[in-house]
């Protein structure tokens, strides 16, 4: 590449967490260059998830300063060398996780966890040298956060994470793909394989957990039903196909699985936990079925605690599996959600409460962790 065409480091504006869960400053950081096989991209907007705030929660000195972020949809603005799937000027969607193609998993059926770049979810720089694209005032590094770090204007991405928009999407709902609405839809149609006429239980119904009942839905569940203490989310989860209801608050000395086993006459067919609490991920695996009944895990659990299943469960043909992303291959499947809401079977616009600009993006952690938004959009030119 001619050196005079080569791509420069920017200089932008980022949105830097400087300690576990202090606010977020706004501060001027160096964007490097892309590197091999690595897209430069100016950020349109950027929505904030549940994963975001657990990990922006944990006090831990070695985990910042860091960028998080990483739901959001951008333009390229440059490429590193061995770029050919997208160009400069491309819209796309960042992924935490990569899809190269080419590797044992990515041509299986039965996996979306790549093994061709490195995972690298939580290790603060890039997958492939290692290293920060990140620097801030004083020159020293910024960690990455889930491969994306979208609360920047500009930010580097594997190619291998990067899937192209459709040109009908509108920017604010193509970011919802690229993680919540995904991985809920994906958990339903992917990961559970949902059968038309079965019953499903979903655990919180935040946005991924609507997301599920959404991808339920489509998939043809003939009860769908909603486990939250927040008795606006049954209003809120109809639009997504809920069907019923169930408060903790409201069934006395009862526990849920009690309960979800009476109304379904044995257990549901699939069980999501949606919320990442080890307490409520065994109440799903408990609500269901003997004999076939399945239960999905799709957060991380938010105190890092690990599950305890009693083993007179999984005897009786019970399985619990846990799935990234919903199961969802990015560049094959986003496309197909894509066309299912351009064809107007997939429900998005529902899930957008909130919208603010970049330099308010602290209110969107308040919103979402007061229980008052499902995805709260932060435009970065606004």
């Amino acid at each position: 590449m001619d050196q005079s065409s080569a791509p420069k480091p920017i200089r932008c504006r980022a949105a830097v967490c400087r300690a576990g869960g202090e606010p977020l400053r706004i501060e001027e950081v160096v964007v490097a260059p892309p590197k091999a096989y690595e897209v430069r991209i100016k950020i349109i907007c950027t929505s904030l998830c549940h994963s975001d705030v657990t990990i922006w929660s944990i006090k831990d000195p070695a985990g910042f300063p860091k960028i998080f972020g990483h739901e959001a949809v951008g333009v390229v603005e440059s490429v590193g060398e061995h770029v050919e799937e997208v160009s400069v000027g491309d819209t796309v969607l960042p992924f935490c996780l990569a899809h190269c193609g080419d590797c044992a998993d990515c041509r299986s059926v039965r996996s979306n966890v790549c093994t061709g770049v490195p995972l690298g979810l939580l290790d603060g720089v890039m997958p492939r040298d290692g290293t920060s694209r990140f620097t801030d005032a004083s020159g020293a590094p910024v960690q990455h956060f889930l491969n994306v770090s979208s609360f920047s204007e500009y930010t580097v991405v594997d190619v291998t994470h990067v899937v192209k928009v459709a040109a009908a999407m509108p920017p604010e709902k193509a970011c919802l793909f690229s993680c919540g609405v995904s991985t809920g839809v994906g958990a339903a149609w992917k990961a559970a394989a949902v059968e038309p006429k079965s019953t499903v239980a979903v655990f919180g119904l935040g946005s991924v957990g609507l997301a599920v009942a959404e991808g339920a839905r489509l998939q043809g569940a003939g009860r769908i039903i909603g486990v939250d203490l927040n008795p606006d989310k049954f209003e809120i989860g109809k639009k997504f196909g809920i069907t019923e209801f169930v408060n903790p608050k409201d069934i006395g000395e009862r526990s849920v699985s009690e309960v979800i086993k009476e109304m379904t006459g044995g257990g549901a067919d699939y069980c999501f936990e949606c919320i990442g609490l080890a307490s409520l991920m065994q109440d799903a695996f408990l609500s269901c079925r003997p004999g076939w009944g399945k239960t999905i895990i799709l957060g991380l659990e938010m105190h890092l605690s690990p599950i305890s299943i009693n083993t007179v469960e999984i005897l009786q043909g019970k399985s619990i599996i846990g799935s990234l992303l919903g199961g969802i291959k990015p560049k094959t499947d986003i496309p197909i959600l894509m066309n299912r809401y351009l064809n107007k079977e997939l429900h998005l616009d529902e899930f957008i409460t909130h919208e603010v600009g970049f330099h308010d993006i602290n209110k969107a952690f308040e919103l979402l962790m007061a229980g008052k938004s499902l995805r709260c959009i932060i435009w970065m030119d606004r």
